[in-house]
């Protein structure tokens, strides 16, 4: 009888403890909880409130009621962001003690709260919440999925989580838009981030400012002995600055000085070396070069003093520079200082294979090099084709296996450049996605975040063939050098290869014709494949005639060309913008089209 009566508690107990567990969010599409925020929310939190109240209401189609509270909160409470409600029911999670992007879920005594540190924890904490719980994907800033749940309840969560890298840009065009970077955890200042939506990390400059802080238009001509020496010649055109010179060090602190006063809210000012070579060979900047085996040798040092001279006055406000093409080995003895952030950028490597192939071998010892030296060590990481923002780039595969490779060489920053001037580019929704998730928690699957996309964006049975597809245009980009600036001779543009490609997109729209919506992503996705197609016309039409195949394509490419203008330009869903760059010089849809005005001869 005694164990039966303790059965019978331990049953009663566990009974009691799932109860305390689970919260009933919705039942029957009526709301079973109510949404509190506490006294002295900020922007932030107060839209992270309403962004969870209105994703609420598409996902059970409840409308809930949003309270303010000072402190209590009856079970049946959500509590949104850190204040006296938090503090009473959760006391042990110290939540003042929370880093600025790091948040907390947890469900406990009828109650779950979600927030955390400021400016952008709590968003992050929403946000999460409402696709690990409620299976909401926001894919681009034009297309998300909302389960419909009239029935929504949550098991007991305990989840706190914080970002891999301190600085996260996702710098595709179409992730500046503020809400979708808010959604995905993006803090880069190239997103349209409001302090409603978290702000982002801000610059004062951005890469490449020699010549903005000391203009070689009104300097040069007074002082040519701060500007590159080259070939026994000062030249303020196409170089760099000359970094020993004492004077020009301290011109360049006030300037500095004068930029941050311009703009307090920046965190990072940039000090780093104009996009070409034309590094100084002066006597002075030689011998620090050649002492330290690397052009960053004399760069660094000048970088250093430079931050070393503004900490004073500025001690929340690090030094960025750039470790890009001649600069981009680590010196041998210089250290930067703690409030340096050096940039390494990866432009000479090859994209079609991860970082850890020895075809990048140079690459991965740098970023081992520099990590051995700093704390902060950024990558400008390359995930297009600047020439061509509308060519197949196979890169797909490697996006995950080098952020973890960042992650794992102690890298605190990623900025992965994309096509950031149009819509547009090819397999730009895809890759902005994946990024992001990756860009938070490197650990995950990136195979399997692909395939959600493709299956969530495109549905399921158009998913299929466009797998295929990047599978098929993967596997043929072996052994080639996939650089950011590629032409049109990669050998996945070959007539084997880009008639099967062209199949597979037919395979795609056909799956998708019954569904307007996702017929329009798949033939805007289908976009990239004919513009080699149009471009590479007439050697495609030789190499079907030699292997006797069978052309894909109408016969007029006028047509094709036609057909493939109005979609590129032509009206899409709310949030979407017509393509307006194929590629970084400004190349228009119009004028590319206006090459195939006629057929060619025959």
């Amino acid at each position: 009888m005694r164990i039966f009566l303790s059965l019978l508690l331990a049953a009663w107990w566990v009974s009691v403890s799932n109860a305390e567990a689970r919260l009933v969010i919705a039942s029957n599409g009526k709301p079973r909880v109510v949404l509190w925020t506490q006294k002295g929310a900020s922007p932030a939190e107060l839209r992270a409130a309403k962004e969870l109240q209105s994703t609420l209401k598409q996902l059970t189609g409840a409308e809930f009621e949003l309270s303010e509270t000072s402190g209590k909160v009856p079970k049946g409470g959500i509590i949104v962001g850190p204040g006296a409600a938090a503090q009473t029911y959760f006391p042990d999670l110290a939540l003042e003690r929370f880093g600025e992007e790091e948040f907390v879920m947890v469900v406990r005594g009828g109650r779950l709260l979600l927030a955390g540190g400021r400016p952008r924890g709590t968003l992050y904490a929403v946000s999460r919440f409402l696709q690990t719980q409620g299976q909401v994907r926001w894919w681009t800033p034009w297309a998300a999925s909302v389960p419909k749940r009239p029935d929504f309840a949550i098991r007991s969560i305990f989840l706190r989580e914080k970002p891999v890298f301190e600085s996260r840009d996702t710098f595709w065009f179409s992730a500046f838009d503020g809400e979708w970077a808010m959604r995905h955890f993006s803090n880069g200042q190239s997103a349209r981030l409001t302090e409603e939506l978290g702000g982002a990390v801000r610059y004062q400059g951005f890469v490449h400012t020699f010549n903005l802080l000391v203009p070689p238009e009104s300097q040069f001509a007074a002082h040519p002995e701060w500007f590159s020496l080259i070939d026994g010649q000062r030249k303020g055109t196409n170089a760099q600055l000359c970094l020993s010179n004492p004077q020009l060090r301290d011109y360049v602190v006030d300037r500095v000085k004068a930029w941050l006063r311009e703009k307090p809210e920046a965190r990072i000012v940039s000090v780093s070396q104009n996009d070409c070579h034309g590094f100084c060979t002066c006597p002075s900047c030689k011998a620090i070069d050649d002492a330290e085996g690397s052009h960053a040798g004399s760069l660094l040092q000048f970088v250093n003093y430079v931050a070393a001279k503004i900490a004073p006055e500025f001690p929340n406000v690090a030094v960025d520079t750039l470790a890009y093409q001649y600069t981009r080995q680590a010196p041998k003895n210089i250290l930067p200082l703690p409030n340096v952030i050096v940039r390494l950028c990866s432009i000479e490597c090859n994209f079609a294979v991860p970082l850890t192939d020895p075809a990048n071998a140079s690459f991965a010892k740098d970023i081992r090099d520099w990590a051995k030296i700093t704390s902060r060590l950024y990558i400008w990481d390359y995930t297009t084709d600047f020439a061509h923002y509308l060519q197949p780039h196979p890169n797909w595969f490697v996006l995950g296996p080098n952020v973890r490779f960042f992650a794992t060489n102690s890298v605190r920053g990623l900025f992965e450049q994309g096509a950031y001037q149009s819509t547009g580019g090819e397999m730009a929704e895809m890759r902005a996605w994946v990024l992001a998730q990756l860009l938070w928690n490197p650990k995950q699957d990136d195979r399997k975040l692909i395939r959600e996309f493709l299956d969530g964006y495109y549905g399921p049975a158009a998913a299929k063939p466009i797998a295929e597809y990047l599978d098929l245009m993967s596997q043929a980009s072996k052994g080639f050098n996939l650089s950011c600036f590629s032409g049109l001779d990669a050998p996945s543009f070959k007539w084997p290869y880009l008639s099967e490609a062209e199949k597979l997109w037919q395979r795609a729209e056909e799956a998708a014709k019954n569904d307007p919506e996702r017929l329009w992503r798949v033939r805007l996705s289908h976009l990239p494949v004919r513009y080699v197609w149009l471009n590479r016309w007439q050697s495609l039409r030789e190499e079907c005639d030699q292997v006797k195949g069978s052309w894909p394509l109408p016969a007029s490419r006028k047509t094709v060309a036609d057909e493939w203008l109005a979609l590129a330009t032509g009206r899409g869903p709310a949030g979407w913008a017509k393509i307006t760059h194929l590629n970084e010089s400004g190349l228009t849809p119009e004028t590319f089209i206006a090459r195939f005005a006629k057929d060619p001869e025959k």
